[in-house]
């Protein structure tokens, strides 16, 4: 009786020590893909909005200031790609097709047969990745400061990429790093990882653009490290789309956290056509 008993204490605990590893909040949970545990975050009720942070980022450095208002009318699925926030490193290769293939998986798991993507400077370009790799799975695209092209980065960026250090890195979102990984080993490899990823980055091609059936909303900074010509030969390439060039720089418009004015209501006015585009 005494073992049984005790069996049981161990098993609970087990149990609790298990929940506590699949889920951090009410709004945070772990999914088991392709050998990761991705980290992300369900937000709201309404059709499904997926968003994907920039490179360095987390949930909260890139949609911090505007996920409470788009999770008003959608379930809102925010996720943290590999070696980013909670979600921790594998050993693989760190890819934006990887990571498209990971939120298809992430999805699959949550039996959702379509959602509409948002993602921001990386995050956008794995929205493309996505698809062009799972394009049933894509319901509307909204691409913020998305690259698709090496040319549309300002001349001497990706000589720069090479050299880049640590140092280099906005304070605001090494914080947010350590502040749920404390680790400076793990800061640092997530650093070099999308370091590398970007020096390695290859133009994806026309053709590929040209296949995207998702209508697509295009936003970007007139003043930002995406060019705004490259946001418009985005919107010329891709079969259905829109473009809003908007007087700011990289990610003011959505708030991002290295914004610079705090109080700035485009953000505000970012929210209103992404409601307004994916309810046509």
């Amino acid at each position: 009786m005494i073992y049984r008993y005790f069996l049981f204490l161990i098993l609970l605990c087990f149990k609790q020590t298990y929940m506590n590893a699949q889920q951090v909040s009410p709004q945070g949970h772990y999914a088991a893909v392709n050998g990761l545990q991705l980290y992300y975050e369900i937000h709201g009720k309404g059709a499904p909005l997926v968003l994907l942070h920039g490179g360095g980022s987390t949930i909260g450095t890139t949609f911090g200031r505007i996920l409470p208002a788009l999770a008003q009318t959608h379930q809102v699925i925010a996720i943290e790609l590999q070696a980013h926030g909670h979600t921790a490193d594998i050993d693989r290769p760190l890819s934006f097709e990887q990571d498209a293939d990971d939120v298809a998986a992430l999805l699959q798991l949550l039996q959702i047969g379509k959602a509409d993507i948002m993602g921001f400077s990386n995050g956008g370009t794995t929205a493309l990745q996505l698809a062009i790799r799972h394009p049933g799975k894509v319901g509307k695209l909204i691409l913020a400061s998305a690259l698709y092209r090496r040319d549309g980065m300002p001349a001497g960026f990706f000589e720069g990429m090479q050299q880049a250090t640590l140092d280099q890195m906005p304070q605001p979102l090494k914080d947010a790093y350590q502040d749920i990984n404390p680790d400076p080993k793990g800061l640092q490899a997530m650093f070099m990882r999308d370091v590398a990823r970007m020096v390695a980055f290859k133009d994806i091609p026309d053709e590929n653009i040209r296949a995207i059936k998702a209508p697509a909303l295009i936003i970007n900074g007139d003043a930002e490290a995406i060019k705004a010509e490259h946001a418009l030969l985005l919107a010329q390439t891709l079969p259905d789309a829109r473009l809003a060039i908007l007087p700011c720089g990289h990610g003011d418009y959505i708030g991002e956290i290295c914004a610079p004015d705090k109080n700035s209501r485009m953000p505000d006015l970012v929210v209103t056509m992404i409601e307004e585009f994916l309810a046509r």
